[in-house]
């Protein structure tokens, strides 16, 4: 039985290969430098090293710069990296928020026609392509590359800012129950429907072009119906290179501001809670604690996807539902529920309206440009990161398994968290001494978490778990974006050297290190977003190129000359094909008898 279903699996991929591949005589990563333990792309790789180097270079001396060439600002000072990245950032915001909010909108649209429509039974990587994870590892994954340390951070400030500052959209009063209906609803929104449809749409269409049509695991496979064959050439290497650029800056801020609150965590807890020992806040502390969790990182990534990367996922997740259960069961618990229900309610309810809401005709709100434009911007340039690990871990999956699983799964989860943390921080400021909201005031986001966790019982523990949820983040994001620079900068290859591996986990905590010693993370992340606007019109397109892929590969399963192979496979190679051709056949076709393969 063993051999004949390894002639069934190899038989199934020659299928795939003949009939679904492009009539191509390019394989992912075929014009690859090897040596010294390395397996790169001849161009990708050396010009990103030099990207990387420059904008470093250029964001820690950018005032020396700007001495040079006579950047001032309007007041007549030399200007900073931050100014001038948040200049770029405030043109494209200014001007393309609504672009934003509708290109958004538009992966929503696209991505649920995709899933519910005679598109949603094709399997991403063939017609017998098997799950190369368990449900619960490939959920655990999509969260610790997604959301983790993005929710550690605002799962509690942003709820809280939103509760005295009401977003125009929502007609209620500052600081009253409304006002925490409001706030909630707007950080769903936030953290919902709309972030994971974009990584959902670069994650299916990385997907079906590496793993149904043979091309390299990379952003320029994408564009093979509109390119072809001139994916390989110059047009290709800049479309990946604006990917590393934008994974790796992107990353490495992330990493340096969630060190940040690591070390808030620690200080807090050690010092404030305990008195025990006053930990130091600072560069150097976090620099140190970069270097710590980076090395950790970096075994992981070396161990390997399915190792390394799988297994501190799971932890990472088991560690999530501790906290979570854990602030549930201290908390207070009707409240939470009951503000989950009301705020799933109001963003329900508005969710339309809300979606498509500018503020240019009143009333006049700063929540649409400072925080959704910069969200939605913000979670485009990360897609090709978030989209690609996604791509990976999803092999066998079925479009329409695939595009409930990334959208509503995860959405779901969000909202739960959100309310369990953020609503424990309102139910304070409700009904409580305020007391999270005057730390969140008094130190800020990085405080905000531990200040709210430290007005319930045992709030050290939860402190420290808090802390090493946080730490367990870095590290798991960390690993899913070596492996994906990995792919970006060799071709398109699957499995790469752990040496490859190795060397981009350091140089991920060496960026942020020297980031966070020159002042340049918060420009970073500036820059980062400016690259939110040519993504959103990159993958507005890319809306049409997964179309024109799915319908081929459509039409193909319902042809004749499917059929006929299968037919010819069932009498000349003697394995069982029954179960794939009623599957894929019968259901996706809808009108054809699968008695033949009997």
């Amino acid at each position: 039985m063993a051999s004949n279903d390894d002639t069934s699996g190899e038989m199934s991929d020659g299928l795939q290969v003949e009939l679904f591949h492009p009539e191509s005589d390019r394989e992912p990563g075929d014009t690859n430098i090897q040596g010294l333990g390395f397996d790169v792309h001849p161009v990708v790789f050396p010009v990103a090293l030099v990207i990387i180097a420059m904008f470093v270079v250029l964001t820690l001396f950018f005032q020396e710069f700007a001495s040079l060439f006579g950047l001032v600002t309007a007041d007549g000072t030399l200007m900073t990296a931050g100014e001038a990245y948040g200049a770029i950032r405030g043109f494209f915001e200014g001007n393309f928020g609504w672009f934003f909010l509708l290109s958004v909108n538009i992966f929503i649209v696209t991505l649920l026609y995709f899933a519910f429509s005679k598109y949603g039974t094709i399997r991403l990587g063939g017609v017998e392509a098997e799950k190369e994870f368990s449900d619960f590892s490939w959920m655990a994954m999509l969260f610790s590359a997604g959301m983790g340390i993005g929710l550690m951070f605002y799962s509690v400030s942003e709820p809280l800012y939103y509760f005295t500052n009401v977003p125009g959209f929502f007609d209620a009063e500052a600081g009253s129950g409304a006002a925490g209906a409001a706030a909630l609803a707007q950080t769903f929104f936030h953290w919902g429907i709309h972030p994971w449809a974009i990584y959902g749409l670069v994650g299916l269409g990385l997907a079906f072009f590496s793993f149904n049509r043979g091309l390299p695991l990379t952003f320029r496979s994408i564009f093979w119906p509109l390119l072809g064959e001139r994916i390989y050439g110059p047009i290709g290497h800049a479309i990946d290179l604006v990917t590393v650029f934008a994974t790796l800056f992107g990353l490495s801020t992330s990493l340096g501001l969630g060190v940040k609150q690591v070390n808030s965590g620690l200080s807090y807890v050690f010092g404030n809670v305990l008195g025990i020992w006053n930990v130091p806040v600072g560069i150097i502390p976090q620099i140190l604690l970069i270097a710590g969790i980076t090395a950790v990182a970096t075994a992981s990534v070396a161990a390997g996807l399915d190792g390394g990367v799988k297994k501190l996922s799971t932890v990472n997740l088991y560690l999530m539902f501790g906290l979570l259960l854990f602030m549930i069961v201290v908390g207070p618990r009707v409240f939470i529920f009951s503000a989950w229900m009301q705020g799933l309610g109001t963003y329900f309810s508005n969710l339309p309206a809300l979606s498509f809401f500018t503020g240019t005709m009143g009333p006049g709100d700063a929540t649409v440009s400072g925080w959704t434009v910069f969200y939605w911007a913000w979670w485009i340039a990360w897609s090709p990161f978030v989209g690609m690990f996604i791509a990976r871990i999803s092999k066998g999956r079925t479009v329409r398994e695939f595009v409930v699983g990334v959208m509503v799964l995860p959405s779901l989860f969000s909202t739960i968290w959100l309310s369990a943390f953020g609503g424990s921080a309102l139910f304070n400021s409700l009904r409580g001494n305020g007391a999270a909201m005057a730390i969140y005031n008094e130190s800020g986001q990085t405080f905000a978490m531990f200040g709210m966790l430290n007005q319930f019982p045992l709030g050290a523990v939860s402190g420290l778990l808090a802390t090493l949820l946080v730490i367990t983040f870095f590290v798991t994001s960390s690993d899913s974006g070596s492996l994906v620079v990995d792919h970006l900068t060799s071709g398109g290859k699957h499995d790469v050297p752990k040496t490859q591996r190795i060397f981009w986990a350091t140089t991920e905590g060496a960026v942020a290190a020297l980031l966070l010693w020159g002042g340049g993370l918060n420009a970073l992340q500036t820059a980062a977003i400016a690259t939110g606007f040519p993504f959103a019109v990159i993958l507005v397109l890319m809306c049409y190129t997964v179309y024109l892929g799915l319908d081929n590969e459509y039409e193909l399963l319902q042809s004749e000359q499917f059929a006929e192979r299968i037919e010819d496979m069932t009498d000349d190679e003697e394995f069982d094909v029954k179960t794939s051709r009623q599957d894929v056949v019968t259901d996706v076709t809808g009108d054809r008898d699968a008695e033949g393969s009997d």
